[in-house]
């Protein structure tokens, strides 16, 4: 069984996110008789062909125009080396796949659409370009077998782009390292939490000013935020303008083993995005029972179990987010059984479980079962 995967960046690429860690997991676990190829944009540094975990790396130019070299590469070279089943990752703009590769099954995994979260992180002219791009170049997958994270990216793609085929499979966690790491006292004080890219539509600045009016009401708690990105400086300074920078740390890029101490540590993990794929450090904290404050938006809706393993607040309601974490920090009773409840939640996602459907589903794809039996 011979297969091409494709994704703008691989697992070793210092931009590398969630994406290429979902993909990489699935492809560690790969059945014995697959034979995988794996095409990629190059990095400075990085090796044209490598191998990594069992399966062999191609990089090609350029970073920037991959959506356009890769099919260069693909007619000139690709194309002729017989594989079974394509599988398009989708992560930056959409490589339009099903428009020039007809003749071989393609598998698409679509994380999320930017949409217009892009106006927010790229200059005007070059969100506009990327918008446009997505918008038109997702239409030739309607009719692709697509697997998505959660209920809400399924509802995104039927109702924006008419998409057919959508199959939801979650991502995973790794949950017996997370929870086989050494253990750790919660921090002495009530301690709040976030782990992810510093960029605009995260919407760190929102969890800074919740923080301060959170801080109103409990003087003592703590704000730890863990991950680098451009809005680092920009953070750091409002920080200092709402006078709460003496009880906010800023941990950068941590290695592993440390994200889940401070994971362990900490009382109640915030996320303020505008939009996610799933959530996957939602459900990290959720494993070693901490439950979580979000904006009900796509992914955190499905990540975030509503009274279960934590809260969702309405999109941009400040006061309410504030409100929310104050209100589960102020009672034990109510921490404790969120805390437990996260736990079982996590349960529910792990890698094995996640590549498994993915082979289910790609299997079955290649069989040809009957479309009411997917879709």
């Amino acid at each position: 069984m011979k297969v091409l995967v494709i994704n703008w960046r691989d697992i070793k690429n210092p931009e590398a996110g969630g994406a290429e860690v979902h993909i990489d997991e699935i492809l560690k676990r790969k059945p014995k008789n697959w034979t995988v190829d794996f095409v990629c944009a190059k990095y400075k540094g990085c090796k044209e062909i490598e191998k990594i975990h069992g399966y062999t790396v191609y990089r090609i130019p350029n970073n920037f125009l991959f959506n356009f070299t890769f099919r260069k590469y693909w007619n000139k070279k690709f194309k002729y080396n017989n594989y079974d089943l394509i599988i398009d990752d989708i992560s930056k703009i959409p490589l339009a796949t099903p428009r020039y590769i007809t003749n071989i099954p393609i598998i698409a995994i679509q994380h999320h659409v930017h949409d217009k979260a892009l106006f927010k992180e790229l200059p005007l002219y070059l969100a506009v370009y990327v918008f446009l791009m997505e918008r038109y170049y997702l239409t030739f997958y309607k009719n692709t077998p697509t697997i998505v994270m959660a209920q809400s990216n399924k509802n995104e793609l039927e109702s924006k782009y008419q998409y057919k085929k959508v199959i939801i499979s979650p991502t995973g966690i790794d949950i017996d390292f997370i929870r086989k790491s050494k253990k750790f006292k919660k921090n002495y004080y009530p301690t709040l939490i976030y782990f992810g890219r510093l960029k605009k539509y995260k919407r760190i600045d929102h969890i800074l000013k919740a923080f301060s009016i959170v801080k109103k009401a409990i003087p003592e708690v703590k704000l730890w935020i863990g991950g680098k990105g451009e809005q680092e400086s920009n953070l750091k300074m409002l920080a200092r303008r709402l006078k709460i920078d003496k009880d906010v740390s800023f941990f950068g890029s941590v290695s592993d083993r440390k994200k889940i101490e401070l994971l362990k540590r900490a009382w109640v993990y915030v996320i303020a995005s505008e939009k996610e794929g799933w959530g996957l450090t939602v459900i990290e904290a959720n494993a070693v029972g901490v439950p979580a404050v979000g904006y009900n938006v796509e992914g955190l809706r499905d990540s975030i179990k509503e009274d279960y393993s934590g809260f969702l607040v309405e999109n941009n309601n400040i006061n309410l987010f504030a409100k929310k974490v104050a209100y589960l920090l102020d009672d034990n009773k109510l921490l404790k059984k969120m805390s437990d409840q996260a736990n079982k939640w996590a349960s529910n996602f792990s890698w094995d479980n996640t590549a498994k459907d993915f082979y289910r589903i790609a299997n079955s794809i290649l069989i040809k079962k009957p479309e009411g039996e997917l879709f």
